[in-house]
């Protein structure tokens, strides 16, 4: 049977792909292609992270390779278990399972095996300069660094300091392992890179064995080698480092894996910056991590958005060797075609109008049959009670329309999805003169799929049934940011946030159906949007979260 994902694969190919095919067409891996997602398990990974679990797994998969999942766990300070699981849970639930799931930690003792060598070989030394000191002399990109007092030490030397680091004999912060490389070196990371700090920190996984720990550019290169990657993907920032990741691994001698780049994938009002969504969350202009206007993978499983809507995304928007910004509204289209197909059909009234229909029996009423999805004939269809009490929208009543408005007026009709048709008479107003209540009646023989009033309004309102209705809250959530750029926007980010990226609705009213949703399950209510259950719903009051608008309304306003 083939899968969801199989079906995605792409006979169009970018730049990456190009160079796999030539790879391929040389017989460079007979084995097989090998890929990695290695994120640092110190936060939830987001909207980049999504595109990055998609373009390694896609390319696996499309070349019939592999793609392992690797945890660069080398800060012990900033990961958490908590973070290690949610990034496995993001990865599966994006429709990807890795080959392998490994971390750099399993190597820990294999990289300071690999330190060792490049110490007997006379490239890497113990430096007791500050980390003020190395910076100062580092140079700058037109000035040459100055090489280090410590520098010259004996290999012999440099030895008995580095294992004595690993015995925890010296202060953190007093020592550091560096590569001899070249002060001079035009590329600033080639002049002496740091490979070793001494952190006493507990790790997530190997405790308090280790009181040193490898930088990520020594960490990376070496854990590809020994994992036998043999695409290593990485954004366009790491173009610097590709020399630093080469040079090990020669000097080594080890497996020679190779790191190519690719632009990062900016999102429209969105930021991704870790410093700026903590700052949101511990700040409480969000409600979490979670939180539906977060770009996380999981606010946007929360707010509804589908796996293979993003994933069909991120290979609409490609890949390309410049920086891009991506309009957010492609990303949403993408989320409307997946529910569109999915989604099961529903009503939900948010800002109820009662509506008595005075010459329908009172009591229970009948069933009426509505379709569960027109764009899907098995889904079904469903039951809705009908009686002389509902409820409407609000915005669906005008006591004195304007032109070319086509819901109910006094004195109109329209009809009522899979119901009847009806006709307003009667208008009950409140003390304030706001319309508290329409009076109407309806045409009995006019049922929807057996009319035979000849009667032909100009409009279809939705409705739920006033007697067997069931409160629920609803969530309106909107982008987050006014500004379509805001992590250039010289403002202060936190001035840029859009006051209605969120509107609660405390009472709609919704069909009685709908007390049995359960999270991630997909609605669409009818005439309003895109919807899903929150996980703060209860059978008593359930809460459910707008995904997306059934259009564009951004563009609207901005066209």
């Amino acid at each position: 049977m083939t899968t969801e994902i199989e079906k995605e694969k792409t006979e169009t190919s970018n730049f990456l792909e190009e160079i796999i095919e030539a790879h391929i067409a040389e017989g460079r891996y007979p084995g097989g292609i090998l890929t990695r997602f290695p994120p640092e398990p110190n936060g939830y990974l987001h909207v980049g992270h999504a595109t990055s679990i998609c373009l390694n797994f896609g390319l696996a998969q499309k070349y019939g390779g592999k793609c392992n999942l690797r945890y660069d766990d080398t800060n012990p300070v900033t990961e958490e278990t908590e973070y290690v699981d949610s990034i496995l849970a993001d990865v599966r639930w994006l429709g990807f399972e890795p080959a392998g799931i490994f971390y750099a930690s399993d190597y820990f003792q294999q990289l300071y095996d690999y330190a060792i060598d490049l110490i007997k070989k006379g490239h890497a030394y113990v430096d007791d300069s500050t980390a003020e000191e190395i910076a100062a002399m580092k140079g700058t990109p037109t000035e040459p660094g100055k090489d280090s007092p410590y520098r010259s030490r004996s290999v012999e030397e440099n030895l008995d300091l580095f294992q004595r680091m690993r015995a925890g004999e010296f202060a953190e912060g007093s020592k550091t392992l560096r590569a001899k490389i070249d002060m001079a070196s035009p590329n600033m990371i080639m002049r002496d890179p740091l490979l070793y700090r001494i952190k006493f920190a507990h790790h997530h996984r190997s405790g308090d064995d280790w009181c040193i720990y490898p930088m990520y550019d020594w960490a990376h290169g070496q854990s590809d080698s020994i994992e036998g990657i043999t695409h290593s993907i990485c954004t366009l920032e790491f173009v610097p480092h590709r020399e630093l990741y080469d040079w090990c691994i020669e000097k080594l001698g080890i497996w020679p894996s190779k790191q190519y780049e690719f632009a990062r994938r900016n999102l429209s009002y969105t930021v991704v910056s870790k410093r700026k969504l903590l700052k949101l969350v511990n700040e409480g202009h969000v409600a979490g991590w979670d939180d539906p206007r977060m770009p996380t993978i999981s606010a946007m499983r929360r707010r509804g958005y589908t796996a293979l809507a993003i994933r069909d995304w991120a290979k609409r928007i490609g890949i390309a060797k410049r920086e891009n910004l991506v309009d957010l509204s492609l990303l949403e289209f993408c989320v409307r075609e997946d529910l569109n197909r999915l989604a099961t059909r529903a009503m939900a009234v948010l800002d109820p109008l009662k509506v008595v229909i005075t010459n329908y029996p009172d009591g229970p009423g009948e069933l009426m049959e509505i379709e569960n999805n027109p764009e899907d004939p098995s889904a079904g269809s469903r039951k809705l009670p009908f009686s002389n009490q509902i409820w409407i929208e609000q915005e669906d009543f005008m006591e004195n329309p304007p032109p070319k408005f086509f819901r109910l007026s006094p004195g109109t009709m329209a009809r009522l999805k899979g119901a009847y048709i009806i006709q307003c008479d009667e208008v009950v107003k409140d003390a304030e003169g706001k319309p508290v209540e329409l009076r109407c009646t309806y045409f009995p023989d006019s049922r929807s799929g057996s009319d035979t009033s000849g009667l032909k309004p100009k409009t279809t309102i939705h409705w739920v049934c006033g007697r067997c209705s069931i409160p629920g809250e609803v969530r309106l959530y909107d982008r987050l940011f006014t500004v379509e750029d805001p992590a250039n926007d010289e403002r202060e980010f936190l001035e840029l946030i859009n006051p209605d990226s969120l509107k609660v609705v405390p009472n709609a009213m919704l069909e009685a159906s709908l007390a049995d949703g359960k999270v991630g399950d997909k609605f669409q209510f009818l005439r309003l949007g895109y919807f899903t259950p929150d996980p703060d719903s209860t059978p008593e009051r359930p809460v459910f979260n707008r995904t997306v608008t059934l259009k564009d309304a951004w563009a609207k306003a901005k066209g």
